[in-house]
């Protein structure tokens, strides 16, 4: 019989304390900032600056509010976390659409530029789509680990770690019905990863329908950037 949520143990004293840490996700924001940064001016919508300086603002007192673990949620949190999201993906999919535009209308000479530039648009991907998983999923990193199981948004996505209860010992003992567990950061990093590569889910399953529209989006714009772009960058190479 399967467990229903409310029979759920409720969360563990430690994640009420600790929360999830701040500084990878601050790592992985500021990564894809600076791989905005670096893209060629022509793959760029607006002054090379001008976004990564409204992604650094909305970033800040995101810090200030959580400055080591996340804790603490606000309505003001929680719209300026989901609009920084929601600005780093836009980007990096308007710079694709640029770069494809340019490969589709314009003579390319500089394969090996296109080859940096492409490789820069997909990893910027993987971290952008990572991030949103992370702040949708069961609402958030906050909500994931300061409220009772019983109270958590609809999940978003289903890990492996969620089956787990009735694998042998050292399995079981880490899924989320025996130890509590729940996704960190590195674990939607690593579902974006498979779904940029595999362009499909793996182990992880979309849950709701905001999940596999995302996960769509990702798939497509790194479809393009692997078949038609880096395709296209080696033709010119040879």
């Amino acid at each position: 019989m399967s467990r229903r949520r409310s029979d759920a143990p409720a969360m563990h004293p430690r994640h009420e304390r600790r929360g999830e840490a701040r500084a990878p996700a601050v790592v992985a924001t500021l990564a894809a900032i600076t791989l905005y940064l670096a893209l060629p001016q022509q793959l760029l919508i607006a002054p090379r600056y001008v976004l990564p300086a409204l992604e650094v603002l909305l970033l800040l007192p995101l810090i200030a509010i959580n400055p080591r673990r996340l804790t603490r949620q606000t309505k003001t949190f929680r719209i300026l976390s989901l609009t920084l999201v929601l600005l780093i993906v836009a980007s990096n999919l308007a710079a694709l659409a640029v770069l494809v535009h340019e490969l589709l209308n314009a003579q390319v000479e500089d394969g090996r530029a296109l080859l940096v530039a492409a490789l820069q648009v997909w990893l910027t991907n993987v971290i952008a789509f990572g991030l949103a998983y992370w702040e949708l999923d069961r609402g958030g990193p906050v909500s994931r680990t300061q409220l009772p199981r019983d109270q958590l948004p609809l999940a978003d996505f289903r890990f492996s770690q969620d089956e787990n209860d009735d694998a042998v010992g050292e399995v079981a003992d880490g899924a989320s019905g025996s130890s509590d567990w729940v996704p960190s950061l590195p674990d939607y990093l690593y579902v974006s990863v498979t779904n940029s590569t595999a362009f499909s889910p793996t182990d992880t399953m979309p849950l709701s329908t905001r999940a596999k529209l995302l996960m769509s989006v990702q798939s497509v714009s790194a479809l393009l950037t692997s078949l038609l772009v880096i395709a296209r960058a080696v033709s010119i190479l040879h």
